[in-house]
């Protein structure tokens, strides 16, 4: 399943629906199913590089319909406490932007999960757009998500993630202008990644009001998928999101489960949040 918008983004890009999208395509097989899409962050390399595998398995295996693999970076600006501590322990550990294409691999190996790459837009200037882009598409990646990179600097990102057919996915906040909103939804093949907060990352108690504007702004401006994130962490939250989101996007509670009590633990939590798609129980719903 491809995306139909038929925007071009710039001179010489190529319309998103011309290229097949795997996490558009992953998103549909949650909504033919009756469901909308689970979408699970973990950083690469955290606990180590065979632990960050064996975790994205498990979630895939236990209701993830995508994967988000985060790049550790020294200099985050939207990462929380959490997702800050373990990507610092994978750095100590020794991981290289490198081991994500290794990393990828072996997930889409074992899953029928799209595997997305989420990255600050440094590491891959540094080793070369296009190169970047090659490795990924070689190793069965979906895309790149990018937090810090915005449609009007991504021409040289547009070149390539139309010449290897991978998805982009921008972001739009509270904050974006109805202008800006239209923008990222011309440039973005795959999904809009809705940010719920004005902040970094992490779970909360309750899921911000805004998100639901948000998502309804990219769905006016003409995405045909908008996902939600920042902030989730219980299966009330999903339920919550998935009323008027394509897609909730989990990232802090995952990278906690993990860290607290390993694969077993994480692979259980996504189970948990994946129940949130089910209609809640009496006892739940009286709660609620």
């Amino acid at each position: 399943m491809s995306e139909t918008h038929s925007n071009t983004t710039g001179p010489g890009a190529t319309a998103p629906d011309a290229i097949a999208s795997k996490s558009a395509a992953a998103i549909e097989r949650a909504k033919a199913a009756g469901r909308k899409a689970l979408i699970a962050y973990l950083p690469a390399g955290f606990p180590d590089k065979q632990g960050s595998i064996d975790a994205a398995i498990a979630v895939a295996r236990n209701g993830a319909d995508i994967i988000e693999i985060g790049i550790p970076y020294s200099d985050p600006v939207m990462d929380g406490a959490v997702i800050q501590a373990a990507t610092t322990q994978a750095l100590e550990n020794g991981f290289h932007v490198s081991d994500v294409f290794d990393i990828v691999a072996a997930i889409t190996a074992e899953t029928d999960a799209a595997v997305m790459v989420m990255t600050y837009w440094n590491p891959v200037m540094r080793m070369g757009v296009d190169d970047f882009s090659r490795r990924l598409a070689a190793a069965g990646g979906a895309g790149l998500i990018t937090p810090d990179l915005i449609p009007d600097e991504a021409a040289e990102w547009f070149a390539a993630s139309d010449k290897y057919g991978l998805d982009r996915v921008f972001l739009v906040a509270p904050s974006s202008t109805p202008e800006r909103v239209a923008m990222t939804v011309a440039a973005t093949r795959g999904f809009v990644y809705a940010v719920s907060i004005m902040g970094v990352t992490g779970a909360r108690s309750s899921v911000s009001t805004a998100a639901e504007a948000v998502v309804a702004a990219a769905h006016a401006a003409g995405a045909e998928r908008a996902c939600v994130g920042l902030g989730v962490s219980q299966a009330k939250h999903v339920r919550e999101i998935a009323a008027y989101a394509d897609g909730v996007i989990v990232g802090t509670a995952l990278v906690a489960a993990l860290r607290d009590g390993g694969v077993p633990a994480v692979g259980a939590l996504a189970k948990e949040l994946s129940s949130g798609f089910a209609a809640p129980s009496t006892t739940e719903a009286a709660s609620l």
